[in-house]
C-alpha cells in the first residue's frame, strides 16, 4: 500500500519595525527577535523530522526519539507564538487605554482598567522566568491573568491571549537589573500596541 505523502508547513519569521522604543533598547530587541528566529528555525525542524518519521511509518509512541521529538514541538511551537503576539503587542508611543472594547472587558472582569493593570504588572513582576497574559474566555466572556512558565505550560485551552508580555530575563537584561523587573514592565505598557491587543478580543 502506497502512504500518502504528508504536507509539512514551513514558517518563516516575521519582521518588526519597533526601533526607538521608550525603556526597551534597539540592542535588546536585536537579541529577541534572534532568540525567536531559532524557535522558528527549530519548529521547523522538528516537523520536518517528525514527517519524515510519520512518512516512514515509524511513529511509535513506545519510541523515545518519536516521544521527545512531539513533546519538545509545544516548547519550540509556543516559543515562536509567544514571542508573536509579544511583538505584535509592542507599537512606539504609544499611550494608556482610556476606552473601548478591550478597555470595558478588562475593566468588568477585573472591577476597573486600573485593577486590571495593576494586577497584570503584579503577575508579570513575579519571581521566575515565563510569560504574564491577560487571557478572555470566550465561554465566560471574561478575562483573567495568568502566568505561563515553559511557553507550553499554562496556557488555559480554548483561551485567547490578549496581552503577552515577556518576563524571561532575555525580554530586559540589557537595560535593567533582575531587581529592577517594575521598569522594565512600565516601558512595556509605555509601548503597549492597544489596538493590536483589542483586535484580539472576538
Amino acid at each position: 500500500m502506497q502512504r500518502k505523502v504528508i504536507r509539512m508547513h514551513v514558517y518563516t519569521p516575521k519582521k518588526w519595525e519597533l526601533a526607538g522604543l521608550t525603556g526597551i533598547s534597539d540592542d535588546t530587541l536585536s537579541i529577541h527577535f534572534g532568540l525567536y528566529e531559532g524557535y522558528v528555525k527549530n519548529t521547523n525542524l522538528l516537523n520536518e523530522q517528525l514527517t519524515g518519521i510519520r512518512s516512514a511509518g515509524k511513529n511509535v509512541g513506545a519510541d523515545p526519539a518519536f516521544a521527545e521529538l512531539v513533546r519538545r514541538l509545544g516548547f519550540e511551537y509556543n516559543g515562536m507564538r509567544l514571542h508573536e503576539y509579544y511583538f505584535d503587542n509592542l507599537a512606539k508611543g504609544s499611550s494608556d487605554l482610556t476606552g473601548g472594547k478591550l478597555y470595558n472587558a478588562l475593566g468588568e472582569s477585573f472591577g476597573s482598567f486600573e485593577a486590571w493593570k495593576k494586577d497584570f504588572a503584579a503577575v508579570g513582576g513575579m519571581r521566575g522566568i515565563g510569560w504574564a497574559i491577560a487571557y478572555y474566555d470566550p465561554h465566560a466572556k471574561a478575562v483573567s491573568n495568568h502566568w505561563i512558565a515553559e511557553h507550553e505550560i499554562g496556557n488555559p485551552a480554548g483561551f485567547v491571549p490578549l496581552v503577552v508580555m515577556d518576563v524571561w530575563e532575555h525580554a530586559f537584561i540589557r537595560d535593567y537589573k533582575p531587581s529592577e523587573r517594575g521598569k522594565y514592565i512600565e516601558s512595556f505598557f509605555a509601548n503597549l500596541n492597544w489596538k493590536a491587543c483589542e483586535a484580539r478580543l472576538q
